[in-house]
Formats: C-alpha cells, sequence, structure tokens
C-alpha cells in the first residue's frame, strides 16, 4: 500500500525559455548571440501557442499537476512598462491546467531576466530587489487559484549564470572567480559568488512577502540539491562547497511554505573544488553519473536543513533510452517512498521535463517525457509518459511492479 497522500502531485516541468520560443527580449536570447558555445533556442518547442496540447497530453496520461513559469520579459519588456497581454496569456495558462484537472505550480523566475534588467545592473544593482518585487506584484495578480508559486528556481545554479551578464554589462558582477569545472558541453561552472547568493536570498525573501500579502498560494522556492560527497581526506572541502553552494539556500528556505527539490545526480568535491563524473557508459548525456538514489539523499537533506516540506519540483535523467528514463525513475521514486516512510513530509512529485526541450545552449539532452519534431512541433509521447501517468493513477501503489 502508498504511503503517500491522496492529495500528493504527480505532474512533469517545464521552464518558459527553454520551450515557448522567440524569448528575444531576455537576457539569455542575448547570450546565445554572443556565447559561441551556445546554441540558439529560436523558436523553442513553440509551447507558447501549442501550451493546451502540452497540457492536455499530461492530463490524458494521468497526471495531475504542471509546473510552468511565467517569463519576465515577456511581461516587463521595458522598465516599468507591463503586458496586459502578456498577463492575460499567463492566466489562461493557468485556467487551461487547472480546467484540465492539472494542479499549476507556477514559477516567476527560471534562469532569464529582461535584458534591460541587466542593463541597469542586474542582482548586483541598486534597483534589483525593487524592479523584482514590482514584477512580482503585477504577476500576482493573475494568480488567483494557484495553490503553488516558486520565486526563484535554483538560486544557487543562478548565482553562476549570473556570471554571464558580464556579456552585457560588464559592471553588473566582479569577473568570474576560481576555481572553475569544466563540462562535456564546454560549459565552465565557476566558483560560488557568496554576494549574489546572499542578493538572491534577499529578493527571494521580498518577493514572499508580496505574495503572501497578495495570493493565498504555498510560496517557496527551487534549489538544485548536489548531492555532495567527498573522501575522508577532503571532508573540510566538502563542508565548505556544500554551505556555499547549496545550504545558503536551503537555510534562506526555513520560513517558506515548502522547498523545491530538484535532484538529478551526485557530484564529488576535492581540494579543488567540484569534480568531473568519470566517463562510464551510464553517464547521462549531459555527463552526469547515473544515480537514481540522489533524489532520496536529497530529499533528506533538504529536510534537515530547511525543515519545511518538500515539493520535488524537477527529477530526471538526459537520455535518449526511453527504457533507461523508467529505470531511473523507478529508482528515484523508490528513494523517495522510503524518504516519506522515515517521516519526510513530501507533498508531489514533478519529473523533468514535459517536453524534450531547450537545455541552456543546447539541444541533444533529452529529459522529456514527450519527443518533439522540431521541423513541425508535432508531439510524440515516449512510453515513459504512459508509465508515469500509470505510475500517479495508483499514487505508486504500482511502482513495485515496475519491471
Amino acid at each position: 500500500m502508498s504511503t503517500l497522500p491522496t492529495s500528493f502531485l504527480w505532474g512533469a516541468s517545464t521552464a518558459p525559455h527553454q520551450v515557448e520560443g522567440n524569448n528575444i527580449n531576455s537576457d539569455w536570447w542575448t547570450y546565445e548571440q554572443m556565447m559561441p558555445h551556445f546554441g540558439p533556442s529560436g523558436d523553442a518547442v513553440d509551447s507558447y501557442h501549442r501550451f493546451e496540447e502540452d497540457m492536455r497530453l499530461l492530463a490524458d496520461a494521468g497526471l495531475t499537476a504542471y509546473r510552468f513559469g511565467v517569463e519576465w520579459a515577456r511581461i516587463e519588456p521595458l522598465p516599468g512598462q507591463f503586458s496586459v497581454a502578456e498577463l492575460a496569456h499567463y492566466r489562461r495558462m493557468i485556467d487551461t491546467a487547472i480546467g484540465l484537472g492539472l494542479t499549476p505550480v507556477v514559477t516567476l523566475h527560471h534562469f532569464t531576466a529582461p535584458r534591460w534588467f541587466v542593463e541597469e545592473g542586474g542582482w548586483l544593482g541598486d534597483t534589483a530587489i525593487a524592479r523584482f518585487t514590482a514584477y512580482v506584484s503585477r504577476v500576482a495578480e493573475i494568480l488567483d487559484g494557484v495553490e503553488w508559486v516558486c520565486t526563484i528556481n535554483e538560486p544557487n545554479m543562478l548565482a553562476l549564470m549570473v556570471l554571464m551578464s558580464r556579456a552585457i554589462n560588464p559592471d553588473a558582477v566582479p569577473a568570474f572567480a576560481t576555481p572553475t569545472v569544466q563540462t562535456r558541453q564546454g560549459v565552465v561552472i565557476p566558483a560560488p559568488t557568496l554576494e549574489v547568493g546572499q542578493r538572491l536570498v534577499q529578493a527571494h525573501h521580498a518577493a514572499r512577502d508580496v505574495l503572501r500579502q497578495r495570493t493565498d498560494a504555498n510560496v517557496g522556492w527551487t534549489v538544485a540539491c548536489l548531492n555532495l560527497w567527498a573522501t575522508p581526506e577532503n571532508a573540510e572541502h566538502l563542508e565548505r562547497e556544500r554551505s556555499a553552494r547549496e545550504d545558503l539556500y536551503l537555510e534562506a528556505a526555513r520560513g517558506d511554505d515548502f522547498i523545491g527539490v530538484q535532484a538529478y545526480s551526485t557530484r564529488e568535491v576535492d581540494e579543488n573544488g567540484l569534480v568531473t563524473a568519470a566517463p562510464h557508459p551510464d553517464n547521462t548525456l549531459t555527463g552526469d553519473a547515473y544515480r537514481p538514489e540522489s533524489l532520496g539523499i536529497a530529499l533528506r537533506h533538504a529536510a534537515d536543513v530547511a525543515g519545511v516540506p518538500a515539493l520535488v519540483t524537477e527529477n530526471g535523467i538526459a537520455t535518449a533510452d526511453d527504457d533507461q528514463r523508467i529505470s531511473y525513475t523507478t529508482g528515484a521514486l523508490a528513494g523517495l517512498l522510503a524518504a516519506v516512510a522515515d517521516g519526510v513530509d513530501v507533498r508531489g512529485y514533478l519529473h523533468w521535463s514535459a517536453l524534450d526541450n531547450f537545455e541552456w545552449g543546447h539541444w541533444e539532452p533529452t529529459f522529456g517525457l514527450i519527443a518533439v519534431d522540431r521541423s513541425d512541433f508535432s508531439r510524440h509521447p515516449k512510453p515513459s509518459l504512459a508509465w508515469l501517468g500509470g505510475i500517479a493513477r495508483s499514487n505508486a501503489v504500482d511502482l513495485e511492479a515496475t519491471p
């Protein structure tokens, strides 16, 4: 018998820039044109126009929730100029989800910001908190009936991405710190920037205050749970990295209604920082180690540090092998159920991602439950969607029956 409550959410997630297409006013659109190792998002998978089809596929499969974002650069294309039409567009998305029986989980900032925001000084600028809370205040007007709101997605990753804003405004942030880690995709992961992290915590708390005043939603943010580990001789380095890269953000969630847990793999730490995963046949398309147990580890650590209910807002695997996706997710859900059985308060599981989409500079890593033919944007559900829908319909009672 499942240990999960009947209110447990089963769903999938997307991010606006990764699926909508033509987010031309954002900072990320600019980075794509300026950085040679980035591919363009372009039309993405045109979910801006096809969101109803995407939601219906999830609902018809048996899922009960959909996490999606609103795009700041669309809602406020120029400073202080808010688009009534774009606000109405995202309200239609909310209404469509509810109408299909999907609980909307709405993210207000998923890595992208208006280009003008960076030109004005970005997250370290004098106007950052006021600008972000003004945007959140306008979005709050369309959130009636929304039960779950994430203020900022993965601020511990955003704190690193903010360093790219130097390409638009060299004065927006300090130069890259060292040490760095080079990934298989050619992306450099720099050392944590504590100043940016602390500013994002401030922005989150300010946004939380606005949302609590103006909505009835559960408010939190999502954290990339890295599941860091080290050999005994590197224990000191592990403590340092975990504090800067993860726990700062989990601790900031202590007054929230929930913490969004996002876990994919594990990462070793040594005296130089993060260690790239060693080559292995089971490594994912992003070069990460195959670690389905990472979700259970992340849920326990987040519960220990944040001390609030958890909502799994992202968990998945970059693979072209859908059987591997099902196997990975089976292991991840087993870890979730074990954590729940041990007393961890988990409110839902949202798979990353609903669709194969633009993965921040690259198209090759495929995380989706639904494939997309980008020549005509036709959607092609994978067996993993029907499988996860079956797990959702039984509220995980059928999980043990998965081969």
